[in-house]
């Protein structure tokens, strides 16, 4: 691709994302075909926000999420700062293609992770991390039809990032804590329908300190530097949950703590 093509294919998703509006399909001459396309294309979003990229989120952790959208493996994608939110906060469902939540470990970084020509550790990983928080994502595509787009357009298109919230620090002893076993559970509750979901830490390829670990690899490999105060948000613990307007939802980890976000038409 070449920089103007690159360039109006992220015009394109930028539009449609503030607009709330659906991408039928990309011009063919403006499509990314490979993920370095689509990275490339993916960066060209910070220059459209006036906030500096809060964090980062993966999307299709599970092999379950990866046949969802037809992608080879995970994706990751970048969380603007104007698109988080506290724990507790309301978000509208109006062009909301996905209508899910999603339930996931996050993790505050302490320091810079930089790229190197090397993988980095599990271990190295984490001895970066600050704090762990928790959170819900609420993803969305900008494609009308996300499940027939492509890993690279998908990951183009952000990875599918749209809302997301974050809770608070995690105030109790978590790094001794098994993260793979630990569970979730989450309750929906609308005017029509409750229902409630479990969900455990090895749903996000493993383990989320796995899953941290593959972002900051990812990240390398594409020459971008994890950034000391930004968070990445591992993916989701459960299977997402569906939603409609009217719809509150909260998630239990137990001794980490509580987040919860509400749903309006």
């Amino acid at each position: 691709m070449t920089p103007n093509q690159m360039s109006e294919a992220s015009n394109a998703f930028w539009s449609a994302w503030q607009l709330g509006a659906a991408i039928d399909h990309l011009l063919p001459a403006d499509r990314p075909t490979t993920r370095a396309e689509g990275y490339a294309v993916q960066a060209l979003l910070e220059g459209r926000s006036d906030k500096p990229v809060a964090g980062w989120k993966i999307a299709a952790t599970s092999a379950a999420g990866q046949k969802h959208i037809n992608v080879s493996g995970p994706l990751a994608g970048r969380i603007m700062a104007e698109r988080v939110h506290p724990s507790g906060s309301s978000f509208s469902m109006k062009g909301n293609r996905m209508a899910v939540a999603e339930a996931e470990f996050v993790f505050r970084m302490a320091r810079d992770m930089a790229p190197r020509a090397h993988a980095w550790s599990v271990e190295e990983t984490m001895a970066a991390v600050g704090e762990l928080c928790l959170g819900i994502e609420v993803p969305n595509s900008r494609f009308a039809d996300f499940v027939t787009a492509g890993e690279a357009q998908l990951i183009a298109d952000n990875a599918c990032a749209h809302e997301f919230v974050l809770g608070g620090a995690v105030t109790v002893p978590w790094r001794d804590l098994d993260l793979a076993a630990h569970r979730a559970h989450a309750t929906v509750t609308g005017a029509a329908r409750s229902y409630e979901r479990d969900g455990i830490g090895a749903a996000v390829l493993g383990d989320p300190r796995i899953a941290l670990t593959w972002l900051v690899n990812e990240l390398s490999q594409h020459g971008v530097t994890l950034r000391a105060g930004q968070f990445v948000t591992t993916g989701t613990c459960l299977v997402p949950l569906e939603i409609v307007a009217g719809d509150a939802v909260q998630v239990d980890f137990g001794v980490l703590g509580t987040v919860s976000a509400r749903f309006v038409a």
